[in-house]
């Protein structure tokens, strides 16, 4: 006996809806904060970001509010009048503590009045398309949250450097758990024995020795001596930074 078996209506339109791939769900983009930018530098610093895959978000004179409330990847400010609240307002929200902040305008000395607030990097005033991009790449590990195993953490503070019958003050370039860099223009020779001493927004003042490892016509390499323990402070600083 032949049975005829009848389709069954919309089977075809069942089985497509159970093998349908889930919609994908896109990490939102990393964002950065535009704060008090004049048109022209606003529409530079979009584009140079833009080509490295992170949104810019322009603000007025509500900054500080926003950046209390909202959670941004980065943020870029001008140096002075109300440049403290914006910051003061990052650092001391949740979501944005250990946002990337860039400065623009004055100078490292200048930057290293803003200590506590962490200044990572500074652009150049005024700001010119190469060396902005040249910093964006540099830094946009941090803003995206795409780690090295090694990774340098850039920040601005003030370093006492304490070595070959000298003590400078100097700023820092790059941290890292083994080592760091400063800008100075002082010639030091390498494989001299130092000790550096400085604070990070969090981390309490610490002093710790270590060597000269390489040097350049304005800045120079230190590596964190291993025997010293101190040197595990700024590990886990460094790490609880990434962290967040």
């Amino acid at each position: 006996m032949n049975l005829k078996v009848e389709p069954v209506p919309n089977m075809d339109k069942a089985f497509a809806t159970a093998l349908a791939p889930s919609p994908i769900t896109r990490k939102a983009a990393a964002r950065t904060a535009l704060v008090a930018m004049n048109d022209s530098s606003r529409v530079l610093l979009a584009e140079c970001f833009r080509q490295h895959a992170i949104e810019t978000v322009p603000m007025a004179a509500n900054a500080a509010e926003r950046l209390s409330k909202e959670k941004f990847e980065a943020c870029v400010v001008n140096l002075g009048e109300g440049a403290d609240a914006v910051m003061e307002a990052a650092r001391s929200s949740p979501s944005n503590s250990r946002c990337i902040i860039y400065a623009i305008g004055g100078n490292a000395q200048e930057a290293m009045s803003y200590s506590k607030y962490g200044i990572n990097a500074m652009f150049a005033d005024p700001l010119e398309r190469h060396s902005a991009l040249k910093l964006i790449r540099a830094t946009r590990m941090l803003v995206l949250h795409e780690f090295r195993r090694y990774v340098r953490v850039p920040v601005i503070t003030e370093v006492s450097v304490v070595g070959d019958g000298r003590r400078l003050s100097v700023s820092s370039i790059e941290m890292s758990t083994g080592g760091m860099s400063v800008k100075t223009a002082e010639d030091f020779s390498v494989g001299v024995g130092v000790e550096v001493s400085f604070a990070l927004m969090t981390l309490p003042r610490v002093n710790v020795r270590g060597v000269v490892s390489w040097r350049k016509p304005k800045s120079v390499g230190i590596r964190f001596d291993h025997g010293d323990e101190r040197r595990l402070r700024v590990k886990t600083w460094i790490d609880s930074y990434l962290e967040n």
